[in-house]
């Protein structure tokens, strides 16, 4: 019995923590269509409130409620994506535990 298969698992939070890292440097890329739309929405607002000599205090609240339910997002999926490999590698050493202690040697 050889080690698990783990790649795909171990790619996925490779790619979900550099999306996490990315979010946090307020990135765009990591982002979904809908997240986009609101940041946008968000730096539109501001902008034109800045240009007429308002505050930007609700577009500063909306962008940064944004930044932080992406990172949200983003940790509870690495947590998923953790939590199936630890399944994987527990189930591959449970089965090979049981395997040794099937055979006489």
């Amino acid at each position: 019995m050889g080690k698990p298969n783990t790649r795909h698992l171990d790619r996925e939070i490779t790619l979900t923590e550099r999306k996490l890292e990315a979010v946090r440097r307020e990135e765009m890329w990591p982002l979904t269509s809908s997240e986009r739309r609101q940041v946008m929405g968000a730096l539109a607002s501001g902008s034109y409130r800045t240009l007429r000599g308002k505050s930007t205090g609700r577009a500063e609240r909306t962008l940064d409620r944004v930044w932080e339910s992406v990172q949200v997002r983003l940790n509870a999926e690495l947590a998923a994506f953790q939590k199936e490999r630890g399944r994987i590698v527990a189930e591959a050493a449970t089965a090979k535990a049981a395997k040794k202690s099937s055979s006489w040697w």
